[in-house]
């Protein structure tokens, strides 16, 4: 028998606001365990939080980007449980009047529907002793600075076919948040998190199958090793007469496999009520139609844009638009006239490389928009050749100057003179007649040594285009028949 995946993913973005959710402490990544708590957000006897408006304008910004309805009504919620990690012993969510519903993506031409997204407040985080290199401690520590941090969940409906089709939807989705500058989408520290509910079928089934959840994913990559590892667990449990039972499962990168966390056949009464603190919330359709002018181009439409109008590749406007401060830079740049396909080359090949080579974030590069067309025009106009072009760029993206000075300080202006790239060739020519005979006996592949060594005595200055001709000219020609 065949099965089919059934899969639905919840992502938690941190929303980019300065203090948290209900109270004024800084959401800053990396300060010292426990610096950025207070009374409120400890949940401590007698204190009330207070809602944060950007957070709640981060959401409907969010909602909108993702086509979903705006709530004219919505209302926090308490959901009880106990954690080390949550000291309050409960968490402010949202259950059945969410912020954000019934919205949808478009991946690859299908249509991936999102159920709900709603604000809550994030938990704090456990450090084990035993991962802090106190082997044999039986204890565990907590940060609090987390708590209270803005969260918008983003639950999507089962409608995903595939773990490709998962990391696409990831992809996409965070590429959504970056563009409209409510998320860092930075899953190293947390800022994007996805837990993934995964399911089989017999093809052609309607009614889903047991699901289990799966968590403990850092990377895009491991979700779709997690979901795919996971399928195959499932199949092989129905296939040998088992059943597949409702539980979470986490995933280890080390062997590739899920493994048991804990059991949700039963599941657990969380005691949701209204959230006696803070009284309901009517979102006003001005201010929903007010952020919905502010809202930049949207990822697809960019790629599109650069597609169309650039001139780029489908798969070179795919990279681009991944990152929001190199499409920034490259909108930039072509405002100032640089021509679109190579200033995209030189973003998404050499500095590129620079950037992750040094371990940096785009934002970080010397290099200007200015910098960026002034050494595009440079080698369209054949003043700078490719080579030098390269040594310039690395330089610009260290410690940003004029690209022209900078080309004739440093002589690196591209040579073009017939005269006296005549005289270099014919002397490379004297020097190299073994492998001038060599050529004429019919060894043509032999031509791109005479161009090599014609670049080591310009110095990397030679004009491609010139020196070609002039070795076709020089050159003699190959013996008939050889």
């Amino acid at each position: 028998m065949k099965y089919e995946p059934v899969i639905g993913l919840e992502v938690h973005a941190q929303l980019r606001t300065k203090t948290k959710i209900f109270c004024g402490c800084p959401t800053d990544f990396g300060a010292n365990p426990n610096d950025q708590v207070c009374q409120v957000c400890l949940g401590m006897p007698g204190v009330l939080p207070v809602l944060n408006k950007h957070a709640v304008e981060c959401a409907i910004r969010a909602g909108l980007a993702l086509n979903c309805e705006i709530s004219e009504q919505t209302r926090f919620d308490r959901k009880n449980y106990f954690y080390p990690d949550l000291s309050k012993g409960y968490q402010i969510s949202q259950l059945d009047k969410p912020i954000c519903k019934t919205g949808h993506l478009v991946i690859n031409g299908r249509t991936i529907r999102i159920n709900r997204a709603h604000l809550e407040e994030d938990a704090g985080k456990l450090v084990h002793a035993g991962a802090a290199g106190l082997h044999g401690s039986d204890y565990s520590l907590v940060d609090y600075n987390r708590g209270g941090v803005p969260l918008l969940e983003i639950v999507s409906e089962p409608d995903i076919e595939t773990p490709e089709e998962a990391k696409a939807y990831l992809t996409e989705l965070r590429n959504i948040l970056r563009a409209i500058d409510v998320c860092d989408g930075n899953l190293e520290e947390g800022s994007f998190r996805c837990d993934a509910n995964v399911s089989i079928r017999p093809v052609g089934d309607k009614e889903l199958g047991t699901k289990a959840e799966i968590k403990n994913m850092n990377s895009f990559r491991s979700v779709q090793r997690a979901i795919q590892s996971e399928i195959e667990r499932q199949i092989n449990v129905v296939e040998g007469g088992g059943r597949v039972v409702q539980e979470t499962r986490l995933w280890n990168e080390a062997d590739g496999t899920t493994h048991p966390m804990r059991s949700k056949e039963e599941a657990h009464d969380y005691r949701y009520f209204p959230e006696p603190d803070l009284v309901p919330l009517s979102i006003d359709r001005k201010w929903v139609s007010d952020v919905q002018s502010t809202l930049p181009e949207l990822p697809e439409a960019k790629r599109q844009r650069y597609v169309n109008e650039h001139g780029l590749s489908v798969d070179d406007a795919v990279v681009m638009v991944e990152n929001k401060d190199l499409c920034d830079f490259f909108d930039a740049a072509i405002k100032l006239g640089t021509p679109a396909k190579p200033a995209a080359n030189l973003l998404i090949g050499p500095t590129t490389a620079y950037v992750n080579d040094n371990n940096l974030e785009f934002s970080a590069i010397k290099m200007t928009p200015q910098n960026l067309c002034d050494l595009v025009k440079a080698i369209e106009s054949g003043k700078l050749g490719s080579t030098n072009a390269k040594k310039l760029l690395v330089e610009l993206l260290a410690s940003t100057g004029d690209v022209n000075k900078l080309i004739d300080e440093k002589g690196l202006a591209q040579l073009s003179d017939e005269t006296e790239l005549r005289k270099m060739v014919q002397e490379v020519l004297a020097r190299s007649q073994p492998q001038v005979e060599q050529y004429r006996s019919g060894k043509t592949k032999i031509r791109q040594y005479f161009f090599g060594e014609l670049m080591k005595v310009s110095k990397g200055k030679a004009n491609p285009e010139v020196t070609n001709k002039i070795l076709d000219e020089l050159l003699p020609q190959p013996e008939a028949g050889a």
